[in-house]
């Protein structure tokens, strides 16, 4: 283990290599996740369809996302887009894990649309609303409501998947601890001060989803 002034000292000297990778970490969370809502809406909504083949597609969707590793799912997704489409490697990186993050966001917005009682649909449907129109305005606003404490979690679960990123050479928190490690065969140092960045990461956004809570909870009094 280093003492603990060799670890300060590290961790001022390597500050600016290490911001500018978690200024990259915190992007890549964001996008993949942010996009990941996006899919995993789309496939809440296939599920909850009254068509069954669309369930189906759902169902097929999140048991390949959960049934196989995410390295494996980074790799086949990060060289097949990059093989089909030419993407800087960010947005490769961004949506296999977006991809991912998909299948457990589907789940989470699955089980808070079927939260809301069925006569906020029924009193949508009496208004005259079609049943997308209620879905959009009536049903999914308080679905959110219900699903944002865990996608609080999936985003801080992102991020520390985020780290898988490294093997597919992003310039992240962890590759560059590791790169920093192996040079200078100090790994044990490295290792410490990205966790306290993780930590720091892991903390910011805690508290951004208690303030989005704190503040749904006083708009619904």
């Amino acid at each position: 283990m280093p003492s603990f002034s060799h670890f300060f000292n590290t961790l001022i000297d390597s500050s600016g290599l290490f911001m500018d990778a978690m200024l990259l970490t915190l992007k890549l969370t964001v996008v993949s996740v942010l996009v990941g809502i996006v899919i995993g809406l789309f496939f809440a909504l296939l599920k909850i369809s009254r068509v069954k083949a669309l369930g189906y597609i759902s169902d097929a969707y999140v048991y390949l996302v959960r049934g196989t590793p995410l390295i494996v799912q980074i790799f086949i997704l990060y060289f097949g887009i990059s093989g089909i489409f030419l993407l800087p490697d960010f947005w490769a990186a961004s949506l296999a894990l977006a991809f991912h993050n998909g299948a457990y966001i589907a789940e989470i917005f699955r089980g808070s649309i079927q939260a809301v009682d069925n006569g906020q649909m029924e009193a949508g449907r009496s208004l005259g609303m079609s049943k997308w129109l209620t879905m959009r305005r009536i049903i999914l606003p308080q679905a959110f409501r219900r699903a944002l404490p865990p996608l609080g979690n999936q985003f801080i679960i992102g991020l520390k998947d985020s780290s898988l990123a490294a093997f597919i050479s992003m310039n992240e928190l962890f590759n560059v601890a590791t790169t920093l490690g192996s040079n200078n065969f100090d790994e044990m140092t490295y290792l410490l001060i990205v966790a306290v960045y993780y930590l720091i990461l892991v903390a910011l956004l805690t508290f951004i989803v208690n303030r989005f809570e704190k503040r749904l909870a006083v708009s619904d009094r």
